[in-house]
């Protein structure tokens, strides 16, 4: 059985950025739990020795850039998704085994069908190809997706990352050939995290292309803002992270978090 958790934290380098703090504590209040969720700034080469305090502890949490991949390969037992996916950024204990699962493809899941609707003719254009990117790929392909084009800055991931849903993924590696009929664009990269840089040049986006940015800023970044003056459909990721947020909640509690006040705390 799950061990009822003693803390909360979200794991990530940097991550005092997070809003995910106020949504979760938004949900837990709502639920009326005591507990509260917190940020823990971890560097790459600390992340097995936080992982074993953690356990201590009794912890339970998530993990964000750049811990996801390495998460998964810490963890003594991986839900199918997290298998599939090779990236965990939910983690609990169950039985004294450290337990990881993946809710970013629930959260891009739901992104994906608000933008695209009948999705099995539609083809996305992924930028970026590390484990968010992945994710975005597994959504994809349960949502019926035709097709997923990669573009990364190191082609040879985007190869990599391709040959592991090679029913639906293909690496592309000039960004206008990617771009040719495309329904939807997604950034998967850090690119506008902390500034107002662009992962591509919404110039070069088809007219009807819709645009969806993983990276997350307080109103919205400026790739998301730029490509909804020019007339595309655009969103930030703050709604996929507050989806995949309730879908750990579920995990570590296994009841529903009360989402409309989830969605409040953050705006």
């Amino acid at each position: 059985m799950i061990d009822p958790p003693s803390r909360l934290v979200l794991l990530g380098h940097p991550v005092a950025h997070s809003i995910s703090p106020r949504f979760q504590n938004a949900a837990l209040a709502a639920a009326g739990m005591s507990i509260r969720y917190e940020t823990m700034d971890v560097p790459p080469n600390a992340l097995a020795t936080t992982m074993a305090m953690l356990a201590t502890e009794h912890a339970a949490g998530n993990a964000t850039i750049p811990h996801k991949e390495a998460l998964a390969a810490l963890c003594n037992r991986l839900s199918p998704l997290a298998q599939r996916v090779g990236a965990a950024n939910v983690f609990w204990h169950e039985d004294g085994a450290l337990v990881g699962d993946n809710s970013d493809v629930g959260g891009a899941e739901m992104v994906i069908r608000a933008f695209l609707g009948t999705t099995d003719s539609a083809d996305i254009v992924l930028l970026g190809a590390g484990g968010s990117a992945a994710s975005v790929i597994c959504a994809a392909e349960r949502c019926g997706v035709r097709e997923v084009r990669i573009v990364n800055r190191n082609a040879e991931r985007a190869v990599q990352l391709a040959a592991r849903f090679p029913t639906i993924a293909r690496p592309v590696h000039v960004l206008e050939t990617a771009l040719s009929g495309a329904s939807l664009v997604v950034n998967a990269t850090p690119i506008g995290l902390h500034d107002d840089s662009m992962p591509m040049l919404v110039e070069l986006l088809p007219r009807d292309c819709s645009v969806f940015d993983l990276v997350y800023r307080t109103n919205e970044t400026a790739w998301v803002r730029a490509a909804r003056d020019a007339g595309h459909h655009a969103a930030d990721g703050d709604g996929m992270l507050l989806e995949q947020g309730a879908i750990a909640f579920e995990r570590w509690f296994g009841i529903a978090p009360d989402r409309g006040a989830m969605w409040k705390a953050i705006h």
